[in-house]
């Protein structure tokens, strides 16, 4: 089945705030948010605003450098594990450090997740990529089977 693609032009802030909303109030656990683009691209951007629309108040450090950061209620409406998988050197690094105990019964946000094998394959997954060019920047979305009902 061909998943079919939304175009979001993001031309703000308040663009990307208003896509992290719409996705925070469709997000379930078991849910994967695979964000791809360039550096700079504005995926951390688009991980806090999810993060900030399900409850999180103040700071959302990159996982740059830690890879995993976790936020449980009541902080967050539920379970949400924010990965950067840029570091990773091997797909079989994500298993080692733990990524399916972290992912039970949470919500996935992955930045880079081609570093970690990628999850497009997964039900589950809304795959964002982002595209910055001649000053636009926008989100090309593609929901899994699991999020063809709530994206419509």
């Amino acid at each position: 089945m061909t998943r079919a693609m939304t175009t979001i032009d993001l031309p703000d802030t308040e663009a990307t705030q208003a896509l992290g909303q719409r996705i925070a109030a469709l997000l379930e656990p078991g849910d994967v948010v695979a964000l791809t683009g360039g550096l700079g691209a504005g995926k951390t951007t688009l991980a806090r605003a999810i993060l900030a629309a399900l409850g999180h108040e103040g700071e959302v450090p990159s996982p740059t450098f830690t890879i995993v950061e976790t936020y449980d209620p009541p902080a967050t409406r539920l379970p949400v594990v924010h990965a950067d998988f840029y570091r990773l050197n091997d797909p079989a690094e994500a298993e080692e450090i733990g990524l399916d105990d972290y992912r039970y019964n949470a919500a996935l946000i992955a930045e880079w997740p081609d570093h970690a094998g990628g999850f497009s394959h997964e039900p589950a997954c809304l795959s964002i990529d982002l595209e910055v060019g001649d000053g636009t920047r926008r989100a090309l979305v593609r929901p899994g089977t699991d999020w063809l009902r709530r994206w419509a």
